[in-house]
C-alpha cells in the first residue's frame, strides 16, 4: 500500500509535484486576448477607412453630376415657372382698387364712356396697358349685373377677334374691368369719322373678323353666349385693325339645349337690336346675326342706322 503513495498523482504527495493547469494557461488566455481585441481594432479601423473613402468618392461623384445635371435642372424649372405664369395669366385676375389708380395715374387719362361706365387708360408696372372701365348705374344691382354679365361670359373665353378681359375690380369703393388696349380705338371713329378712312379690304377684314368672334360665342364656346349688343362702337381694334368684339355688359350664357330665351327687360342699342328684343317674346341667339346684318348695311353705306 505503501509504494502506491509514491507513484506520482497519486496521492498528496503528487499535488506538490505538478503546478496547477490554471497557472498555466493563463498567459495564453491574455495573449489570445490582446490578439483578438487587435484583429477587432484592425477591422473597424479598416471599416471606418473604407467608408471614408466611398464617401470622398460619392461626394465627388455627385459634384460632377450636379455640374452637369444642374443647368439642365434650373432650364426646365425655369420653362415650368415660365408656363406656370402664363397659365395663370389666361384666368381673369383681381386687382386692388390702389393698384388701379395707381396704373391709370388715379384715373386721369379718359378714353371714352358710355352707358354702363367709363373707360381709362392704364399701364401696369411690367408695360402692359390696359383699358380700365368703372362700372356705374343707377343702382348697385344693376352694377353687379354688368359686372357678373362681363366677368362670366368674356372671362372665360379666348379668341383672336374678342377683347381680352385681364381682371377685375370689386372693393366697396370700385368696380371696375380691366381689357387689353386697342390702340385704334373702337370702329365707329373710323366709319364715320371725317378724317379717318379705310379701304374696302380693310372694311372686308373687319366684317370677316366680327363674324368670326360673333360665331365662336354662338357655336363654339361650351356654353353659347348671346351678345345682345353688336354695333360698330362695341367693335375695338388694335394695331393693325384686327377687330375684336368687346362690351359684353348685357350677354347671356345659354344652355345649348334650350333654343330660345326670356328676357324680363329690353337689350340693345335701337336700330341695331332686333325687333324682338323689345318685345315680350322668347329670343335666339339670331338676334346677334340680325345686329351684324345692321352693321353690313353701316359698312356698306358708310352712315349710321336710321331708327
Amino acid at each position: 500500500m505503501s509504494s502506491f503513495r509514491s507513484i506520482p498523482g497519486t496521492g498528496d504527495h503528487g499535488d506538490d509535484q505538478f503546478p496547477d493547469i490554471k497557472e498555466i494557461t493563463k498567459p495564453f488566455n491574455q495573449a489570445l486576448t490582446i490578439i483578438i481585441v487587435a484583429t477587432i481594432v484592425a477591422l473597424l479601423i479598416k471599416v471606418f477607412f473604407i467608408a471614408y473613402v466611398c464617401r470622398l468618392c460619392r461626394e465627388r461623384l455627385g459634384r460632377e453630376s450636379s455640374d452637369s445635371v444642374c443647368p439642365e435642372t434650373q432650364s426646365i424649372t425655369l420653362n415650368m415657372d415660365k408656363f406656370l405664369n402664363e397659365m395663370e395669366k389666361e384666368k381673369p385676375s383681381r386687382f386692388t382698387s390702389q393698384q388701379l389708380r395707381i396704373a391709370t395715374d388715379n384715373f386721369t387719362n379718359l378714353l371714352g364712356s358710355g352707358g354702363f361706365g367709363t373707360v381709362y387708360k392704364g399701364i401696369f408696372s411690367n408695360g402692359t396697358m390696359v383699358a380700365v372701365k368703372v362700372l356705374h348705374g343707377d343702382s348697385d344691382k344693376r352694377i353687379e349685373e354688368q359686372f357678373m354679365a362681363e366677368v362670366s361670359t368674356i372671362g372665360r373665353v379666348h379668341h383672336v377677334n374678342l377683347v381680352r378681359l385681364y381682371g377685375f375690380c370689386f372693393d366697396l369703393n370700385l368696380r371696375a374691368l380691366v381689357y387689353e388696349y386697342m390702340v385704334n380705338g373702337s370702329f365707329d371713329k373710323f366709319l364715320f369719322g371725317e378724317d379717318k378712312k379705310l379701304g374696302f379690304q380693310q372694311l372686308q377684314a373687319i366684317a370677316l373678323g366680327t363674324a368670326k368672334g360673333i360665331a365662336y360665342l354662338h357655336e363654339e364656346c361650351q356654353q353659347r353666349i348671346i351678345h345682345y349688343d353688336i354695333k360698330p362702337g362695341n367693335i375695338l381694334l388694335d394695331a393693325n385693325f384686327l377687330p375684336k368684339v368687346a362690351d359684353f355688359g348685357l350677354a347671356k350664357l345659354c344652355n345649348r339645349e334650350k333654343t330660345h330665351v326670356t328676357m324680363t327687360r329690353g337689350r340693345g342699342t335701337p336700330g341695331h337690336a332686333a325687333p324682338e328684343l323689345w318685345m315680350p317674346y322668347p329670343i335666339t341667339h339670331k338676334c346677334d346675326v340680325y345686329s351684324f346684318g345692321m352693321l353690313l348695311f353701316e359698312i356698306i353705306g358708310k352712315r349710321r342706322t336710321l331708327i
